[in-house]
C-alpha cells in the first residue's frame, strides 16, 4: 500500500511500515552509504530516505533507489 503526503510516502510492504522521501540529485549534498549495498551514494546523486513511522527517527537511512525498490529481495548490509 501506498499513501503520498506532502514531499513524504507511507509506504507497507512485507517488511513493514516506512516513510520515505526522494531526494533529488541537485538535493543531494552530502555523501551517504546505502544500507542495501553497503556502497557510498555520492553527491549529487538522486536518492531515497526512508525511516520507521513511529519512533524518534533515528532508523532514517539514505539508499540507493534501486536498492529501496530490491530491499525485501535481499537482507540489508550495515
Amino acid at each position: 500500500m501506498l499513501r503520498i503526503t506532502g514531499g513524504q510516502r507511507r509506504e507497507t510492504g512485507p517488511d513493514g511500515e516506512w516513510v520515505t522521501r526522494r531526494i533529488p540529485g541537485a538535493s543531494a549534498t552530502k555523501v551517504y552509504r546505502c544500507p542495501g549495498c553497503a556502497q557510498e551514494i555520492p553527491l549529487g546523486m538522486a536518492h531515497v530516505v526512508a525511516w520507521r513511522p513511529y519512533g524518534d527517527g533515528g532508523d532514517r537511512r539514505h539508499w540507493h533507489s534501486s536498492c529501496w525498490d530490491r530491499r525485501t529481495h535481499r537482507a540489508p548490509r550495515y
